[in-house]
């Protein structure tokens, strides 16, 4: 059934129900082929978690031990501090320029619209993920005991993460300056929660019971377990497993907040 914008021009009401294929490779296309002609974007997302990683084995020069004991959980931090960044910026100006409405009166669900943008940036933190990852391995000398697959495996989880994270906190912001004031309340905590500076076990039990619901708690014991264990472990898979199903978590949450235009 269609309806009558205030303009007199019909519209046909999004879609509901399961997702459609064809609607979400179109709308990741679309994303991609806009990105194509935004080089500072691009290189933003996938050099620079590469001149964090580059900067960070030199600042610990002197001690390289230190590097390869904090290395690999910033291999998986970086992407998604980036991706969170980058994502929820560029939703925030699809909404704010009125694109994003102009989708929504066409054929096209929430569900299509958020999985088509976490596809088209997905597929570049995978980019960014593999660059970062064989730059800290075969370049830097990260000393991992573990498999570097699986620390790629990681690094994409914890960058797709980010990617769901600045869609689902875009739909809260008013204007490009707002989505960047969410970092601190939605990163930094978790940051200085996750275990990089000391270990969870030694936290503050309140502190320490936050901590084991963030996501970047597991993102970071993922990266550990690489770096300590030969084989793939127990605690791995679980880690993986949470920071995967909370990316699907939250990216079913920004669906369900998406609003076709900023108040």
């Amino acid at each position: 059934m269609s309806t009558t914008t205030p303009t007199g021009t019909a519209t046909t009401p999004a879609p509901t129900g399961a997702l459609n294929a064809s609607r979400t490779a179109a709308t990741a296309a679309r994303v991609l082929r806009q990105l194509r002609h935004d080089p500072r974007t691009i290189a933003m997302m996938i050099l620079i978690p590469c001149v964090m990683l580059f900067l960070l084995r030199y600042v610990f020069d002197g001690s390289p031990r230190t590097f390869d004991n904090i290395g690999a959980s910033l291999l998986g931090i970086f992407p998604l501090i980036t991706m969170f960044l980058v994502t929820s910026i560029a939703t925030l100006r699809e909404r704010t320029s009125g694109t994003l409405e102009r989708l929504l009166a066409m054929p096209l669900g929430k569900g299509d619209l958020i999985a088509g943008y976490a596809l088209a940036f997905g597929t570049l933190a995978i980019i960014q993920s593999a660059l970062a990852t064989g730059l800290a391995v075969w370049f830097l000398g990260l000393d991992v005991t573990g498999s570097p697959w699986l620390l790629l495996l990681v690094a994409l989880l914890d960058a797709l993460l980010g990617t769901a994270l600045g869609l689902f906190v875009s739909a809260f912001a008013a204007s490009e300056f707002q989505a960047v004031q969410f970092m601190p309340a939605v990163i930094f905590p978790q940051l200085l929660l996750c275990g990089l500076f000391t270990p969870r076990d030694n936290m503050h039990p309140a502190l320490k019971a936050i901590s084991d619901v963030l996501p970047m708690s597991y993102a970071v014991d993922g990266m550990n377990e690489v770096l300590k264990h030969t084989d793939m472990t127990a605690n791995f898979i679980r880690d993986a497993l949470i920071v995967a199903g909370c990316a699907l978590l939250v990216l079913g949450l920004g669906a369900a907040t998406l609003r076709r235009r900023t108040a």
